[in-house]
């Protein structure tokens, strides 16, 4: 078992959802999702308790000595060598326990963020490609630097709600113990502390959201813009997107700028507070000591001990907007983590019967396919029968759930109405089906490495018989001219280095010179010109009749005009779709 499964809490994820006005200020989820965070938990009580002692012995051991150095005879520094080491020993107590908790604080942080980001990366691997396509940017954004931000919540904001909570109430109680008006001002000005602190939330509600949002667009339309940039340039517009991305650039920082605006005005309002309450005691203090009507023991401890009072306060105030835009994503990384079925992430497939290796293709059927969306079904009652050496089209409108329909048919997508079948045996993720398929998406998959590499994905080996003939189907063998290093050519991440109709020349080459006897093809003359087009065409129609069970998701004609089964593919969106549709989400 990994580190992550071991992590992930058990039972289901589907947990009821807190209402969205309330929001705890330590969200019980990350005690759930990191076991680090548990610890650290225990170890901030322990040392928020011991915060709370040793400012209590220190207050008291200072107001005994100032207030006895003034009105005893005893000013000598032996006279007070009982205090003065109580006094010593306390400071050095908080200020150990104050590195150790600090250093423990940063480590657990590093830790727990490290835990969700895995939980994460295991989360959406467990997503079907269908839910995780439009989450892709959320989750890269997540993952890459925006849980970075739960490190001012861990290190700076728990402990300071902590404290709130212990260390402020007993301050209050030793006031009151040695002087009861100071005890009753500080009770009267605290809420007004927490009420600006509402007040100022509301103002800056949803800033933290927007501004990872206004990071995840920023971040999209780079990537996009980065792939698509050799395109652009062998066009002459690569100089067309910037006006775009300086605009997003600009609402990021006015988005980011404001937040930090609205963080300093709220720390300042914050400390002014706090100042005017400390003096507002003072002044109390200060007019009862002219008067002869209180101890100057008891003025200087209770004087001493105001401040710490209000300090928890401040610091939840103030760090509360530093920790925004880490909850801000833990949130979107739960969101990610909830929408994971129980068991679903990190545990293979149930083994079924293997599907046999053979030379020719298998009949599939698609029976009554229907898989729901949020708008109604997509496909919607799909049935189709593939056969051996035939070629099936697959032609639909966009969004009518043709990509849905291979991903269905490489067991990806679990349908919610209707079968698949392979000669009769049901559909399932496996390695042993996979083994048996050619996949061609819209947007092939190309790691960083050589092209020899990528072509070995797909089991194809540069010294492969009658690779040469394929090259020269798709016009790849032009791309390998212009290399000099051939096959052993490094192309970066998803190809870069490769325009866009060579990278899908390359995927076209792959998936023609394998030998699996399944051909699922998404639009796979996309990018090609008139002429390579037609030699990929008479390669796939001779695959066919071969033998192979080729199946093309098409909307060129030139294609639909060599398939010997055209099937349309619809979607649903009328009310008797969509009502299906509610009853299959909810069923």
């Amino acid at each position: 078992m990994t580190r992550s499964a071991q992590a992930r809490p058990a039972g289901p994820r589907s947990a009821a959802p807190r209402p969205a006005g309330r929001r705890a200020p330590l969200d019980p989820r990350l005690w759930r999702y990191s076991e680090a965070t548990r610890g650290y938990l225990a170890w901030t009580v322990a040392t928020s308790v011991l915060d709370v002692v040793m400012v209590v012995v220190t207050a008291i051991a200072i107001g005994r000595i100032l207030a006895g150095a003034i009105t005893t005879d005893a000013r000598s520094i032996p006279d007070w060598g009982a205090e003065l080491i109580v006094l010593l020993a306390a400071i050095a107590v908080r200020v150990a326990a104050s590195w150790l908790h600090s250093r423990y604080a940063h480590r657990t942080a590093s830790r727990v963020v490290a835990d969700l980001e895995q939980e994460v990366l295991d989360a959406a691997t467990g997503l079907p490609p269908r839910q995780l396509y439009p989450r892709r940017t959320e989750v890269v954004v997540v993952v890459t630097r925006g849980l970075d931000g739960l490190r001012d919540y861990l290190t700076g904001y728990v402990p300071a709600v902590l404290s709130a909570a212990v260390l402020t109430p007993v301050v209050i109680v030793v006031i009151a113990l040695y002087d009861l008006p100071s005890a009753l001002i500080v009770v009267v000005t605290l809420p007004l502390i927490p009420l600006f602190m509402i007040l100022i939330g509301f103002l800056t509600k949803g800033k933290a959201e927007r501004t990872l949002a206004a990071t995840t667009t920023l971040s999209s339309q780079l990537l996009d813009l980065l792939a698509g940039l050799p395109t652009l340039r062998a066009l002459g517009r690569e100089k067309g997107p910037e006006g775009r991305i300086r605009d997003l650039g600009d609402r990021h920082r006015r988005t980011t700028m404001s937040a930090l605006r609205v963080a300093f005005l709220s720390g300042t309002v914050l400390e002014f507070l706090a100042t005017l309450s400390v003096a507002l005691v003072a002044v109390g203090i200060g007019m009862r000591l002219v008067y002869g009507l209180m101890p100057l023991e008891a003025g200087v401890i209770a004087l001493i001990l105001a401040p710490e009072a209000y300090r928890p306060l401040r610091e939840v105030g103030t760090k509360f907007h530093a920790a925004e835009d880490g909850l801000a994503a833990a949130r979107r990384a739960f969101a990610v983590l909830d929408a994971v079925p129980d068991g679903a992430a990190g545990e293979p497939a149930s083994p079924s019967q293997p599907y046999r290796s053979r030379e020719t293709g298998p009949e599939v059927v698609i029976a009554g396919l229907g898989v729901a969306g949020r708008d109604g079904w997509a496909p919607y009652r799909l049935d189709a029968r593939c056969r051996p050496g035939e070629i099936t089209a697959l032609t639909g409108e966009n969004g009518a759930g043709k990509t849905t329909t291979t991903l269905a048919l490489l067991g990806l997508a679990e349908p919610d109405q209707g079968t698949i079948t392979v000669d009769g045996s049901p559909v399932a993720a496996e390695e042993s089906w996979w083994r048996q398929v050619a996949w061609l998406p819209q947007r092939p998959v190309l790691l960083p490495g050589t092209l020899a590499e990528n072509l070995e994905m797909m089991g194809v080996s540069p010294r492969q018989q009658g690779l040469g003939e394929v090259c020269v189907s798709t016009g790849f063998d032009e791309v390998l001219a212009g290399c000099p290093d051939g096959w052993g050519t490094v192309v970066g991440a998803e190809g870069t280095g490769l325009s866009l109709g060579q990278r899908q020349r390359l995927a076209l080459t792959r998936t023609l010179a394998s030998d699996r006897p399944v051909l699922l093809l998404d639009e796979p003359t996309a990018h090609l010109d008139p002429e390579s087009e037609a030699r990929v065409l008479d390669t796939l129609l001779g695959l066919a009749r071969a033998g192979r069970t080729v199946i093309v998701v098409a909307h060129r004609p030139s294609i639909l005009a060599i398939a010997d089964t055209i099937v349309p593919v619809r979607a649903s969106t009328t009310a008797e779709g969509a009502v299906e549709a509610g009853g299959a989400r909810h069923g």
